[in-house]
């Protein structure tokens, strides 16, 4: 029999053996950290609003929009979701109204449960329209069925709560950010999050008892389930580019955090600011390549034996591979060479290849599809939480996913928990080669790669050549026209204020840079561009197709 598989089923047990241990501390008002609940509290609670929301039919499979900020109703709301085996819906609240009505829309959810502010604009831009049940975290149902703390108390008493839910079943539809297109909903499986916890755990070595400052706050579902205590952080966790080191620090230093993630744009907040950090064990930072320079900054910020990784990965499939920060530094040259960024070896179990690159579905899993041992290709992965479908997106599932035979029993061997299911390879959208190491090199998203008509150039592979000019930020590589015949453009970011009048010798010195590698010397124009735009989820990842546009009416109107 197949046992039950949910990642709260985590949350009794700590709740057992270490009650009043600190799962979740939130900052109240002032930033004061008065709020906090206990591994006991946490638990006794989502039991209580388990049992309340299936009282007002919330229950096992229900599709539930979940639009609350990370205070201590956020994460009582999710373990109550999970552990009542219903779907939460997740979707990032600073993406583009009409996007994000387009994703409540396809989500088809039963149920929406919402600060009072979501709950008005639900009602006023009309999302979610299909929700039959409506919750409110407001002191009255204004706009709703009910509050939440109505349902608290219609569920208390009622004892342990945990959906006798199988590894196949669905647990959560989580959006992506949509920095590269429109947001598609991932399903995720209770495998998939129970697979990702011991990934984890293994990868980063990490232990139950320690304090993380997670500053994106869905990581911090993971914390209860390691044995964690999550201090979440005083700032917007939409903008982590803008949050106040001051903030983060004295968060940092008043609980002791052994451990903390955040996006490369806020570790340059922290770098910057320069303070070190002499609790801290191990950093990791996701979302976009983090560079050298920060990673350095940050190394010298931490003690001695502390390790900073920058896993890889996506919400489709993460943890990926992973590397620690002095490795990636010995390997800074490279980089800058045009070799792309290394991204560490693959986190085990997962099995990554490198396939041919093409834009078309493939149905069908064949070692054809492999390219030679060091040639860059699309990044693929097959593992235990790589997910395997969009939700309501097929056409989107069938570019993605690859379905590949389970590899034949041994004699004698059993049939898996698994059963004949095919294992489904994840196509990552990314642009990679493997080295002679058996390191995986990241070169960028395949669908930003420039294709002229002397070959590809992948954004990875060019950028960091010119982003070692002094008064550089950033790059970004762009092409414009048809693709086979496009044009490389490099938009620049300039650090600080710089005279515009300055702009044409830059440009003659980034061109200089450029001489002698192979994709670099490709690119003769350049456009300086005052502040590019980035991913609203870490805030790191470039908008090159945004860029693109603006780069296309640059052009026209030069010409």
């Amino acid at each position: 029999m197949i046992p039950v598989c949910n990642i709260a089923a985590a949350l009794p047990r700590l709740a057992a053996e270490r009650p009043d241990q600190v799962a979740i501390r939130c900052p109240g008002r002032g930033g004061r950290y008065d709020i906090a609940l206990s591994y006991a509290r946490l638990d006794a609670r989502s039991d209580a609003i388990a049992a309340g929301l299936a009282r007002h039919g919330v229950v096992r499979g229900t599709r539930t929009v979940v639009m609350v900020r990370p205070t201590p109703e956020f994460f009582l709301l999710m373990f109550a979701l999970f552990k009542a085996g219903a779907v939460p819906v997740l979707v990032d609240p600073g993406i583009d109204r009409r996007a994000l009505k387009q994703c409540l829309g396809e989500a088809q959810a039963d149920a929406f449960i919402g600060i009072p502010l979501a709950m008005l604009a639900r009602t006023l831009l009309g999302w979610a329209k299909s929700a039959r049940m409506r919750v409110t975290t407001g002191a009255h149902a204004w706009l709703a069925d009910t509050t939440l703390a109505q349902v608290e108390r219609d569920g208390a008493g009622a004892g342990p709560q945990l959906a006798d839910t199988r590894p196949d079943d669905v647990a959560a539809i989580l959006f992506t950010s949509g920095s590269t297109g429109v947001p598609k909903g991932v399903v995720y499986r209770h495998r998939h999050f129970v697979a990702q916890v011991e990934m984890l755990r293994s990868a980063f070595g990490m232990q139950a008892g320690g304090i993380d400052l997670p500053t994106f706050p869905p990581f911090a579902l993971f914390d209860p389930a390691l044995g964690l205590t999550s201090i979440i952080p005083d700032m917007d966790p939409t903008r982590p580019a803008a949050a106040d080191p001051q903030k983060l620090l004295a968060a940092i230093e008043r609980f002791g955090v052994t451990q903390l993630f955040g996006s490369p744009a806020l570790m340059r907040v922290l770098a910057e600011h320069g303070v070190a950090l002499p609790t801290v064990r191990c950093a990791t930072s996701a979302g976009a390549p983090v560079p050298a320079e920060v990673v350095a900054k940050m190394q010298a910020l931490l003690p001695d034996d502390a390790q900073f990784w920058t896993p890889y990965g996506a919400t489709e499939c993460l943890p990926v591979a992973a590397i620690e920060g002095r490795e990636l530094l010995t390997l800074r040259e490279r980089t800058e060479q045009g070799a792309g960024t290394c991204v560490g070896r693959p986190v085990a179990p997962n099995e990554v290849r490198i396939i041919r690159v093409s834009d078309e579905a493939i149905e069908h899993w064949s070692d054809d599809l492999l390219v030679k041992a060091g040639q860059v290709g699309e990044i693929t992965v097959a593992g235990p939480s790589a997910t395997d479908s969009y939700f309501n997106r097929e056409a989107q599932t069938r570019l993605a996913k690859i379905h590949e035979a389970p590899p034949p029993l041994s004699p004698g061997e059993g049939t898996s928990e698994s059963g004949d299911r095919a294992r489904v390879v994840h196509r990552m959208g990314d642009l990679g080669y493997f080295d002679g190491q058996g390191r995986l090199w990241f070169c960028g998203r395949k669908s930003q790669r420039v294709v002229t008509a002397r070959g590809t150039l992948c954004t990875e592979q060019v950028e960091p050549v010119f982003n070692v000019h002094p008064e550089v930020r950033r790059t970004a590589l762009v092409g414009i026209g048809e693709r086979g015949a496009q044009r490389p453009v490099l938009c620049v970011e300039l650090r600080g204020e710089v005279a515009r009048s300055q702009q044409p010798r830059i440009a003659d010195e980034l061109r200089h840079i450029g001489e002698g590698f192979v994709q670099a010397a490709q690119v003769e124009t350049f456009l300086f561009h005052p502040r590019f735009p980035v991913d609203i989820r870490h805030n790191a990842k470039i908008g090159r197709e945004k860029l693109a546009a603006w780069a296309t009416k640059q052009l026209r109107r030069r010409e």
